[in-house]
């Protein structure tokens, strides 16, 4: 039974895009087991690899890279697009954004002829809002889209800086080498945005002083309206708009009072960083991996299989996959 829904799902497990992966040294990837990945990849402004640890039925997840011009124009800019979509509800909305956020990235750029966070930010709000045409469109045949989300993680790396975006619970991790020791340690540059937190707490009660029942601790774990761990996605409309959280949307996901603000959002979180000659790499990953490695254990692990300028990406969640696949991950993608 394993073995046949391998088989069924190994198209899912390839990576969007391989438009920058002829020079490596494999041209689509391995698999073993429920792992796939790809060892070793080019993009513009290095060498990166990929990883997929398959824990649930159906693979809700999506990533991608795209290096090039980041415009519709020759003349660019030039560089490295990284996503990573850690999907919820469905695969529907990480697909969606693994089709529209680059090239809604690509749009605003071509506008402004330059990177910026703005561009970027735009790009986020105009998938959402692309996600949510579809959502409309489809209520009547399909309501159970509106509870279809995912977290969106996005870095960028253009003329010498590093974007990172996000929204959700994924993380960046850099691996940075000190100087006076030659000791290479993790800084995490992503700010999560997870109920779990006290802080995004002590966002939601401020953004919603009239809602005692915002946050709730359900099962031992903070949940926004006792539904949802994140208080940031693309997707989720029934938490943003309150024509979809109503019949015939199922139960489990309708509110006893009617949505008076969005609840959750589509903001991203964002900063920019100038790379440094010390900056060796950089980590992308979903919660799924977070939740059994430390950003220092990560980046020990990739210094420890020495690649340059790599990027590891992991998707889809860890949890009953064992720590074993998981140090593999790492291992098999930057020896």
């Amino acid at each position: 039974m394993l073995s046949q829904l391998i088989k069924l799902l190994k198209a899912c497990w390839l990576p969007s895009s391989n438009r920058y992966d002829n020079n490596g040294s494999d041209g689509v990837g391995r698999q073993e087991g429920l792992l796939w990945y790809k060892d070793i990849g080019k993009h513009l402004n290095g060498e990166y690899s990929m990883a997929v640890v398959q824990a649930n039925m159906l693979l809700e997840d999506q990533s991608q890279i795209e290096s090039g011009s980041l415009s519709f124009l020759d003349s660019g800019p030039y560089g490295t697009f990284v996503g990573v979509y850690d999907g919820h509800g469905g695969p529907e909305t990480s697909r969606y954004v693994n089709d529209h956020l680059f090239q809604n990235l690509k749009r605003f750029t071509t506008e402004q002829n330059a990177m910026s966070m703005d561009v970027i930010r735009k790009a986020y709000h105009a998938t959402e809002e692309g996600f949510l045409s579809i959502v409309a469109k489809q209520w009547t045949v399909k309501p159970q889209l509106a509870a279809v989300g995912t977290c969106c993680l996005v870095a960028v790396v253009c003329n010498g800086t590093l974007y990172i975006a996000n929204a959700g619970d994924s993380r960046a991790v850099l691996g940075r080498t000190v100087k006076a020791t030659g000791e290479v340690i993790g800084i995490q540059l992503s700010v999560e945005h997870n109920a779990s937190i006290d802080s995004v707490r002590q966002e939601l009660h401020s953004l919603h002083p009239d809602d005692p029942q915002i946050v709730v601790l359900k099962h031992n774990v903070w949940r926004v309206k006792g539904l949802i761990q994140i208080s940031r996605s693309i997707g989720d409309v029934y938490l943003k708009k309150a024509e979809f959280n109503r019949e015939p949307l199922y139960a489990k996901f309708r509110l006893r009072d009617p949505i008076k603000r969005p609840i959750l959002t589509a903001d991203p979180a964002i900063s920019m960083h100038e790379i440094q000659p010390t900056d060796q790499f950089f980590i992308l990953a979903s919660d799924g991996l977070w939740e059994h490695l430390s950003n220092q254990d990560a980046v020990d692990m990739v210094q420890n299989n020495p690649r340059n300028n790599v990027v590891v990406i992991e998707r889809e969640r860890a949890q009953n996959v064992g720590m074993d696949i998981l140090k593999k991950t790492f291992e098999d993608c930057v020896v």
